[in-house]
């Protein structure tokens, strides 16, 4: 197995007066793409929070790049987010900027790179992910609901990150515009050299793109490894998600 790029030891988090994770464990090495699923929640969102430094877990330790992440001061801590971009579920776009700033923002506050350099920058990611120039200068108000992801994907991507934290990507998008931003994220990990780590309920991400699927019931992960040798599981939850899956198909 590759170096892992991302640790989770034995998480545990308490919501509301309950146990949400109960021991949660996973690795995802480099150059993977990994979807993480469950049923509603389960706290997949939550996890992915954790994983990022937004969130701290009530036990167990998250490991970045080798580096306990909890542990670390706040000035490394910022060090080891700039290794890592993320596609928050629905974008996260500031209504009030335009795609151009938006995607901009990690660069104004991570570096202080020259404002010329800077709009390069910006503007070679806006056409990596497809965008027409054009939509630069809209606000996410006059975007599809596609662009706009496409337009969080470009933030994400600014800052030339070695992993990607995605929550529910495909989520709000129409079934053609889905399987395009699919494709589009795969692409861009296999010619980027990206690892990713997708939280998502969409089945069709998961047979189409990813590399390998963690699933989380109970608090716990019940199965994790590639997707047909996880939906050839007796995981009685796992067989129902598979399931609709083949009814949608058919």
């Amino acid at each position: 197995m590759n170096e892992a790029v991302l640790r989770a030891d034995c998480v545990r988090t308490r919501l509301g007066g309950e146990w949400l994770h109960r021991g949660v464990s996973f690795a995802v090495p480099r150059g993977q793409v990994v979807g993480l699923i469950g049923a509603s929640g389960t706290g997949k969102s939550v996890l992915l929070r954790e994983c990022i430094g937004l969130l701290r877990p009530d036990e167990g330790r998250v490991h970045l790049f080798g580096e306990d992440l909890w542990s670390l001061p706040l000035r490394r801590l910022n060090q080891v987010r700039r290794r890592f971009g993320v596609l928050f579920q629905e974008g996260a776009l500031f209504s009030s900027l335009s795609v151009a700033e938006n995607v901009a923002i990690p660069l104004r506050e991570h570096t202080d790179l020259p404002a010329r350099l800077r709009d390069e920058l910006v503007a070679m990611k806006i056409r990596l992910v497809g965008l027409p120039m054009e939509a630069a200068h809209k606000r996410p108000s006059a975007l599809s609901g596609g662009m706009k992801k496409r337009a969080a994907l470009a933030r994400a991507l600014v800052m030339e990150p070695e992993l990607l934290f995605l929550d529910e990507p495909t989520s709000g998008l129409d079934p053609i515009s889905a399987r395009e931003f699919d494709h589009l994220l795969r692409v861009l990990c296999d010619s980027l050299g990206l690892t990713a780590l997708i939280a998502t309920h969409d089945l069709d991400t998961l047979w189409g793109m990813v590399d390998r699927v963690i699933v989380l019931y109970g608090g716990q992960v019940v199965a994790d490894g590639p997707v047909p040798e996880v939906a050839a599981g007796e995981h009685e939850w796992i067989r129902s998600y598979f399931a609709a899956h083949v009814k949608e198909r058919g």
